[in-house]
């Protein structure tokens, strides 16, 4: 695997899979030390943020048909089948990143800017771990809570999502009141570098709204529980406004883009992109992109109302029309995300999957219709419709941010191709015409190449409900390996199918169809 960072042993706690005695010994003794400092801990840290959420995201993609193959090996079809490849690890790579590559290590940045009062970093520390957990629960469901790190065992509890809800609500109000108080020495240096935070190089203040947003999203999860209406939508409006004020607040993890391994996660230097098994546009967002947000999408298009089009996707040089893939097929005449291989033997990148470019872990625009989609279901539109608008302006500038950087030669999204766009038969002209599919068919257009988690929750949540998603690509069930779409991916397959298989059983998860189950953010009763 390709890393930024070279693990260091000499921070390195024994896995939580393997629990191995000798390790710990070594990491006893005095020439391995514990007592570490956050600032040699923070960017390895943060770069796992983007790496692990990457790799799991090429599954993601291919429930929410984001990204899929242009590959003839039928396997490759497994995760578009909505099942999964047996005794493989292929889908585990965030309970490797909470568990492993953050793990420890994370514990012990937090002890230090407590111990130390190094403040930021512990809060750092804390917002990334709330981070951590809201995705890995999102991702597998229930997974281990209370009994992570836990040197002394060799099996390991889960805990439903409800109670990782909480714990993540609780350590996002630790990250809360250690950015309020104010370190004895100052660490702006270090924090403001590539070897510091690269995500917001120090800066509390976007810290402070990231945990916002964090608050938001999870709430958002929770469409189907009865107190959302009366409770949990006022909540999202309020974290919400509390989060990001414009795209200058985007979360995104910084890339120098010099080489393989400081190049952005979804960039063709980076390398995971460049199989064909993950990188072709799906249908919905061609066609959300071409007059399927209120109408029917036009074929074969070579242009479009939407501005975005031609900044997010790339068209086939054969005849410069807009295709893209569907759910099990060999898509091969579909564009590459990543161009085409130039004369230096380079694919160019293309939007967001560029060498140098940020991967973004949350946007203003995800936020603004998080908000929208709060306020419509609790019957406030005016309120729903703002949100909506704004977020369609904020993605705008955030494709021109990314679609012009690095001499792309893309030209910018003009105020006047914004205001045609807004004035088109896709967009609803008042209040009163939003409908909440409106809303989510801009947001899978905003989530589109990054935001595969939030995306899948979204289609969960609605039960995979083509009203909802008008461009989704409804398959038959005997197109899907368990006959049923998935809710949950499996946990890690070496660590928990072979070291902790006793507490799987207790879950279902040794049914082949656990996939299948509902998460609990799902379900209507709380």
């Amino acid at each position: 695997m390709k890393t930024k960072y070279l693990w260091i042993s000499a921070f390195c706690i024994a896995s939580l899979f393997s629990s191995c005695k000798k390790y710990l010994d070594i990491n006893t003794n005095p020439s391995y030390p514990q007592d570490v400092k956050a600032e040699l801990l923070i960017a390895p840290i943060i770069y796992q943020m983007a790496n692990g959420y990457m790799q799991d995201s090429r599954m993601m993609n291919k429930f929410t048909q984001n990204l899929l193959g242009a590959s003839t090996d039928l396997s490759s079809f497994i995760w578009e089948r909505h099942g999964y490849p047996v005794e493989s690890d292929v889908g585990g790579v965030m309970w490797r990143m909470v568990y492993y590559d953050h793990g420890h290590n994370l514990r012990l940045m937090i002890e230090d800017g407590i111990k130390n009062e190094k403040y930021e970093y512990a809060a750092i520390g804390y917002a990334i771990k709330a981070w951590g957990y809201q995705m890995l629960t999102d991702y597998h469901g229930p997974v281990i809570l209370d009994d992570a790190l836990n040197q002394d065992l060799l099996k390991f509890t889960y805990q439903e999502q409800d109670e990782v809800y909480a714990k993540v609500r609780e350590w996002c109000d630790s990250s809360l009141f250690y950015l309020a108080k104010e370190s004895p020495l100052n660490y702006s240096a270090n924090l403001n570098s590539v070897k510091g935070d690269n995500l917001y190089r120090g800066n509390k203040d976007r810290w402070r709204k990231f945990i916002y947003g964090l608050k938001a999203m999870q709430y958002g999860r929770l469409v189907n529980k009865a107190a959302y209406k009366t409770n949990y939508a006022d909540s999202i409006i309020k974290y919400v406004d509390l989060s990001f004020a414009s795209t200058a607040d985007d979360a995104g993890v910084k890339f120098a883009g010099t080489n393989s391994s400081n190049s952005n996660v979804v960039s063709a230097e980076f390398g995971f992109y460049t199989s064909v098994y993950y990188n072709r546009a799906g249908l919905p967002v061609l066609r959300y992109l071409t007059g399927g947000l209120r109408g029917d999408p036009i074929e074969d298009s070579k242009e479009s109302i939407d501005p975005r089009l031609s900044r997010m996707l790339n068209f086939r040089p054969l005849d410069s029309i807009y295709v893209a893939g569907t759910p099990l097929v060999s898509n091969t005449t579909v564009p590459n995300i990543l161009g085409v291989i130039n004369v230096n033997n380079e694919y160019p990148g293309k939007y967001i999957f560029k060498k140098a470019q940020d991967f973004p872990i949350m946007t203003y625009a995800q936020l603004q219709l998080i908000k929208a989609e709060a306020a419509f279901i609790k019957d406030d539109k005016a309120t729903a419709y703002e949100a909506y608008i704004r977020a369609i302006a904020g993605h705008m500038d955030f494709v021109n941010k990314y679609a012009q950087a690095g001499n792309s030669g893309e030209t910018a999204i003009t105020q006047a191709d914004v205001t045609a766009y807004l004035s088109s038969d896709e967009i609803p002209q008042t209040a009163a015409d939003l409908t909440l599919a409106d809303i989510m068919g801009q947001k899978y257009i905003v989530q589109w190449g990054y935001g595969a988690l939030e995306q899948w929750s979204d289609i969960r949540k609605y039960n995979y409900d083509p009203l909802v998603f008008r461009q989704f690509v409804q398959l038959q069930a005997s197109q899907l390996e368990y006959q049923k779409y998935s809710y949950r991916v499996r946990p890690r397959y070496n660590s928990e199918f072979i070291w902790n298989s006793a507490e799987l059983e207790k879950w279902g998860g040794l049914e082949p169809d656990y996939v299948t189950k509902p998460v609990w953010f799902v379900l209507s009763d709380n």
